[in-house]
């Protein structure tokens, strides 16, 4: 009895030692998500991830792509990174909805599989929509024609890299053209269509691709899943890079040390301000940035700072909610759609700072305007009676307190008297008659 026991435990053993050991020879793939404006924050997060693939012994690295587009500088640090990688790169487009335009098509044909679901699309990769140089209206034609040229080579060098269409990423950067993906994989431009990561795993299998260290055949059999999500720090730092948040951020900080210069010691506006504006001025850096437009939201807020001490009856704080307008519209300095501010957060957060800046020196102007009640400056103005005649000297009573008083008439006791000012331990009146 014992000898079967032993015999059926061993063989037990022997088994999950075979399943195990196949478990582990499971070809493994991490899987990471770029989503929104393509900036700095995210061509690190790519880089990394690609780094940590490889200690994690993963058979290759896919990133599922949803941009509209990005800076010109961190699309070709991504291209770059995933060029030199030690392991196959795959990007697929997905999900359905899901688009690579501007940056997101040199990224996808710097991979060494692209793929892409139904229902998405890829193209529109002009180099004024993926950022380079900014701006194109305060360029001449010989400047666009260089910078357009520019493009076009890089995107036609990458594709022949891979294979792919070299006529149609030309047509991408200089015809704006988008495609979808049928049309894609028809024109040679994706390897793949496929509707989800396990059917493009199917589809991928023992294919054969061209690392930097020579040719090697992906193997998905079997294959492991490994989402790997986007550490809190660099989400962080993805996030404040959306030039909308910055903007954002801007405003708060700039509006946290407004309320903290218009009353001081509230300490708590001014921490949260100086926070937001080192977080913003982080944002600002890593994006196409017109320092005009900083300047001018900052000469907005100088404006309603000068309301409160000058009194101009309102035309500071229209130049003010003027100047913050023409700043915010002048901010970025491009005309990426993915890098300019959204109208549906442009107008409210216009709207809500000024009403906040109009409201904090409406407040300022009343409580310096707003009768006192202690203090010689309460007693100007309060009648008083006159116990002693006043003849260039005398004396009142005021408040349950006798008072000397001065004033430029002789008063004669009896007579109410009103006080004009106060000097020292005297009071200046004027009889009331």
């Amino acid at each position: 009895m014992l000898k079967k026991i032993n015999c059926a435990l061993i063989a037990v053993l022997i088994f999950a030692g075979i399943f195990a050991g196949a478990q582990e020879n499971n070809p493994v793939y991490n899987v990471i998500t770029v989503e929104g404006v393509i900036t700095s924050p995210t061509a690190k997060y790519i880089a990394n991830s690609i780094e940590n693939a490889q200690k994690d012994n993963a058979e290759g690295l896919i990133i599922l792509l949803d941009t509209p587009g990005g800076l010109d500088t961190a699309m070709r640090d991504i291209a770059k990174s995933i060029l030199n990688a030690p392991l196959p790169v795959i990007v697929y487009v997905y999900p359905s909805g899901a688009r690579a335009a501007s940056a997101g098509v040199i990224i996808t044909e710097a991979a060494h599989i692209a793929a892409m679901a139904p229902g998405t699309n890829i193209g529109a990769a002009h180099p004024v929509s993926i950022g380079i140089g900014g701006s194109s209206g305060d360029k001449d034609k010989t400047m666009s024609e260089k910078i357009e040229n520019d493009a076009a080579a890089y995107a036609r060098s990458i594709a022949k890299t891979r294979g792919r269409s070299e006529e149609w990423v030309e047509k991408a950067v200089r015809k704006s053209e988008s495609i979808t993906a049928e049309e894609a994989l028809k024109l040679n431009v994706i390897d793949f269509v496929a509707p989800d990561i396990e059917k493009l795993l199917v589809a991928i299998d023992q294919k054969e691709i061209n690392l930097v260290k020579g040719k090697k055949k992906i193997s998905t059999k079997n294959a492991v899943i490994n989402n790997k999500k986007m550490g809190t720090r660099q989400g962080i730092l993805a996030a404040i890079s959306d030039p909308n948040i910055s903007y954002i951020l801007l405003l708060i900080g700039l509006a946290g040390l407004y309320f903290e210069l218009s009353t001081p010691g509230a300490i708590l506006p001014g921490v949260i301000g100086g926070i937001s504006l080192l977080l913003a001025f982080f944002g600002l850096s890593t994006l196409p940035v017109n320092y005009t437009g900083i300047l001018m939201i900052v000469f907005g807020v100088i404006l309603f700072i000068a309301e409160i001490k000058v009194m101009s009856h309102g035309i500071l704080t229209v130049g003010g909610v003027i100047s913050l307008i023409m700043g915010s519209l002048l901010l970025f300095d491009t005309r990426e759609p993915a890098l300019r501010l959204s109208l549906q957060v442009l107008i409210p957060a216009i709207l809500v700072a000024s009403g906040f800046f109009i409201v904090v020196i409406w407040l300022a102007i009343k409580a310096q305007l707003r009768k006192h009640f202690t203090g010689a400056e309460a007693m100007i103005g309060s009648e008083a009676e006159v116990m002693k005649d006043i003849d260039n000297e005398g004396e009142v009573f005021l408040l349950g307190e006798y008072w000397k008083a001065t004033s430029k008439e002789q008063v004669k006791k009896g007579a109410k008297v009103r006080i004009i000012r106060v000097e020292g331990l005297k009071l200046i009146v004027e009889e009331i008659k």
